[in-house]
């Protein structure tokens, strides 16, 4: 007895070890296999490419990018078109592109700051977003994109000149609903899937006034416009892309940090979020002196710059250069004719990369491609994030 206890207690010993070690190999096995599915799908890097530029699209650098969203189509009579004479030939030039990159996807981008103003009104009912959502897959179709991106400036909040109505929280996500639900059948049809995908807002107000929460289950990912904190509305300078907040904010700030931080409370999961980068910066002028022009009162707001032309800028030798190192932001200063920028530099490109990969975030998205000085910033992006 004591004999064939010890048998079977051996035996048990043995067979509970066996399964230990098949239950850890398969364990460790699985937790390879999801760090290498981790691996095997790079971090997205988005670039807007608009089309009233005067830019070749040709030249746009594919191996870099694993998407591109052209920019803009307008919403006519309740059907989404282009609306520029050159759109089709830069869309064609830009299909073109995937014989270098057969993985680059190409969507187009319907809205922006000056075209969101009908987007309440289609989304105002359900016979009006279907309507919109088949448009939308008839022009994709129509030049071959691989989705849609939308950039409605702004849900529930005046813009320019759009329209809103306090029930656009709910349409927004009806909308991007009834889209999907066109992509869906088009895509059984083609076999593939279509992308749906949203530029959004960074402010709590942004928030406030859609539901990410329920619309992110209908999109492929979200470009979270980390930029413009300081614009065109501002009659005092600051930052207008810093990576965190600053100790020396005087007015109401705003931060990428704390716009990725919110787009995650509001219920989306961080790798579906895309962070902003701005290949440009904002400039005023008649600044008030002090503190080298930053969060000082100007008598201009802050209009657009691109990056090429504050390079040139740097060549005159007036403008000093400043960082707010709290903040993780470049600015400049030009105290002879008292004016300021702020602007993106490598370096910054480099610290959000960083920030990109730590957060678990899906990638980084800018505006805008032609923007940009002979690659500089698109280099560093892409070598920072793989």
């Amino acid at each position: 007895m004591l004999q064939l206890s010890l048998k079977n207690n051996t035996n048990g010993f043995v067979r509970s070890s066996v399964l230990f070690l098949l239950a850890l190999t398969f364990f460790s096995c699985s937790k390879a296999e999801k760090k290498q599915d981790v691996l095997d799908k790079p971090l997205k890097v988005i670039g807007y490419v608009a089309g009233y530029e005067d830019f070749d699209p040709s030249k746009v650098d594919a191996s870099k990018l694993t998407h591109i969203n052209y920019a803009f189509a307008n919403i006519v009579d309740g059907n989404v078109q282009f609306e520029l004479d050159v759109d089709s030939v830069k869309i064609a030039s830009l299909m073109a592109l995937k014989k270098s990159n057969p993985n680059l996807k190409v969507l187009y981008s319907v809205g922006g700051w000056v075209w969101s103003d009908k987007f309440s009104h289609v989304a105002a009912f359900d016979k009006s977003r279907k309507k919109f959502a088949n448009s939308c897959v008839q022009l994709m179709k129509k030049h071959g994109f691989d989705g849609v991106d939308l950039d409605w400036e702004y849900p529930g909040q005046r813009a320019e000149d759009n329209a809103f109505r306090p029930s656009d929280k709910e349409n927004f996500t009806l909308l991007l609903k009834a889209i999907r639900e066109a992509l869906e059948i088009q895509g059984e049809k083609d076999n593939t899937h279509y992308l749906l995908t949203i530029a959004t807002g960074s402010d709590q107000a942004y928030i406030d006034h859609t539901d990410l929460g329920k619309a992110h289950q209908y999109l492929d990912f979200i470009n979270v416009m980390c930029y413009d904190f300081y614009h065109g509305w501002f009659f005092q300078t600051g930052h207008h892309a810093n990576l965190f907040p600053s100790n020396k904010e005087r007015f109401e700030g705003n931060s990428g940090l704390q716009a990725i931080e919110r787009h995650i409370e509001a219920g989306v999961p961080a790798n579906k979020l895309i962070m902003g980068i701005p290949f440009y910066g904002r400039q005023w002028e008649k600044v008030n002196l002090g503190s080298d022009g930053l969060y000082q009162s100007a008598m201009s707001t802050g209009v657009i710059v691109p990056y090429w032309d504050i390079v040139e800028k740097l060549m005159s030798g007036k403008y000093k250069k400043g960082y707010d190192e709290s903040a993780k932001a470049s600015y400049l200063w030009n105290e002879q004719d008292s004016i300021f920028i702020s602007w993106e530099t490598p370096k910054e490109i480099q610290l959000k990369s960083k920030f990109i990969k730590e957060k678990g975030l899906g990638g980084a998205m800018f505006w805008e491609y032609s923007l940009d000085k002979d690659q500089e910033l698109l280099n560093v992006l892409f070598e920072s994030l793989h």
